[in-house]
């Protein structure tokens, strides 16, 4: 399957309609109340253990924790911003910090608005990757909004774009450079990451993969140990099968 940045559909008015299957927790049965044992952390804190990956992806945790969980995610699914508002709390304060799971997340490229802030998200390397995305996840509504805002006048010259100067334009319609700029990311860093050709091959081929040989067909998609995780869309779903990974 190639993602829908691939291809010369603009597809805006799937924005807040074709990601994933939401809230299925068709395994829903209650996580255990049990505390986690703990594995000390060399600096004290394995929520603050932040690196990328050789897959792609941006990983939070102890690299040899025993429940390895990836998520593949869309910045502009909703139902990835409604999971990361359930889960990004526990899941940090309860699994990562007790260095018995480390969460990755590794971009998928649903629609044509994640090209541009997934080039930003990673030129601000990976330490601030994960709270960049909550706040991004959080405001959603809003730079979604004034994507969806844009006339049919302009939604043609989009399509009539190749896919990097589409991505540049997108991230500036929807103020999400401001973004990036109030996080000390300059003008000219930002210019910079957007024209980075490679950097954006890296994704399409992170979103081929997970696709094509991972069977990913929506976001979010969970693995735990490199098993998908069946129905689990939502923190309700997901967290019970995280638990009994962990024993």
């Amino acid at each position: 399957m190639k993602s829908l940045f691939g291809t010369s559909a603009l597809a805006l008015a799937l924005v807040l309609g074709g990601c994933g299957k939401g809230g299925d927790a068709g395994n829903n049965q209650s996580a255990s109340a049990a505390p986690l044992a703990q594995v000390a952390a060399p600096n004290g804190d394995w929520t603050q253990t932040i690196a990328e990956t050789p897959e792609g992806g941006v990983r939070m945790g102890n690299p040899d924790a025993k429940v390895k969980l990836v998520e593949y995610a869309s910045i502009t699914c909703p139902h990835c911003a409604e999971f990361t508002e359930k889960a990004a709390d526990p899941l940090t304060r309860k699994y990562v910090k007790s260095g018995q799971v480390s969460w990755e997340y590794r971009p998928f490229m649903l629609f044509p608005s994640d090209a541009g802030i997934f080039l930003l998200l990673r030129c601000q390397g990976p330490n601030p990757f994960f709270q960049s995305a909550e706040q991004l996840y959080a405001d959603q509504p809003n730079w979604v909004g004034k994507i969806q805002a844009l006339s049919e006048a302009q939604q043609q010259q989009l399509q009539n774009m190749n896919p990097a100067q589409r991505s540049a334009v997108l991230v500036r319609a929807s103020g999400v450079d401001q973004f990036f700029r109030q996080r000390g990311m300059p003008e000219s860093r930002i210019e910079s990451c957007l024209s980075d050709q490679a950097g954006l091959q890296k994704l399409v081929d992170i979103t081929d993969r997970a696709s094509n040989k991972e069977g990913v067909t929506g976001t979010p998609t969970f693995f735990l140990n490199g098993k998908v995780v069946e129905g689990a869309a939502a923190w309700e779903a997901l967290e019970p099968a995280l638990r009994s990974a962990v024993g």
